[in-house]
């Protein structure tokens, strides 16, 4: 879990235009973390990180291969419940449990605390939990050249949520991908799902005839609620998702 040296900053994260939550950002090490809520929660967010950290370094320096691992890997009986959470997503798409740990956190930090606020968003590097009692809209970033960036965005019910909406993309970012869109959007009630299936789905996307096999493919996922996949100027969706205009 070291900190990458392509470290980007989050600008998409200024995209913000609601001003009915309280926004604060966590650091721990490599987690960067935009928090809104009801209310200012950062010290308690900060603990949660810590914790969640804690427990799954020490499972990693037990187990170094879970950290590695590009397939699932089983975890044993020792394992802290968000490493269970990951391995069980990444067991469902087919890819190593590292690619649910963004989701997997924001989703523990989000349900964590729910306790303090009726309404919590987490986002970690475009990985998002979000528990929200209105309509709320997330912006779709798939690169600054893409044209769809800022144009298009998801909006989500409140009924829907608690709700994962990961993103993973093979031209944007230091996150590992072995395909080529601009953005892969999954949503699912499991978050830690929602980003092992965008790493796994987005692995499909080399070229833009491979659009409708990689919504095929999402099609006979268990657990996911919908997906948007952005290559170039195209896009393909599948399920229950509301893409609607904006202005950027």
């Amino acid at each position: 879990m070291a900190k990458t040296p392509d470290y980007q900053p989050r600008y998409y994260r200024d995209w913000s235009k609601d001003r009915d939550l309280v926004s604060f950002n966590v650091m721990v090490k490599e987690t960067d973390l935009y928090i809104r809520a009801r209310r200012h929660l950062k010290n308690q967010a900060f603990e949660i990180v810590q914790r969640q950290r804690s427990l799954l370094e020490n499972y990693i320096a037990r187990h170094p291969g879970f950290v590695i691992a590009l397939e699932p890997f089983p975890v044993g009986d020792d394992a802290p419940a968000i490493a269970r959470a990951m391995a069980e997503a990444a067991k469902k798409v087919n890819v190593g449990p590292m690619a649910a740990v963004a989701g997997a956190f924001a989703e523990f930090v989000g349900r964590d605390l729910l306790k303090y606020s009726a309404e919590v968003i987490v986002e970690n590097g475009g990985d998002i939990f979000l528990k929200s009692t209105k309509s709320r809209l997330v912006g779709v970033y798939a690169g600054e050249d893409s044209p769809l960036t800022g144009r298009v965005a998801l909006k989500i019910e409140p009924l829907d949520t608690p709700l994962g909406v990961c993103t993973s993309s093979g031209t944007v970012g230091h996150s590992l991908s072995f395909g080529k869109a601009d953005a892969v959007v999954v949503l699912s009630h499991s978050t830690a799902l929602a980003d092992a299936a965008a790493t796994a789905i987005g692995n499909i996307v080399k070229e833009e005839t491979d659009v409708q096999k990689a919504l095929d493919y999402a099609r006979g996922v268990k657990g996911l609620v919908g997906v948007a996949v952005i290559i170039n100027d195209k896009m393909g969706v599948w399920g229950k998702i509301n893409l609607i205009r904006r202005d950027r």
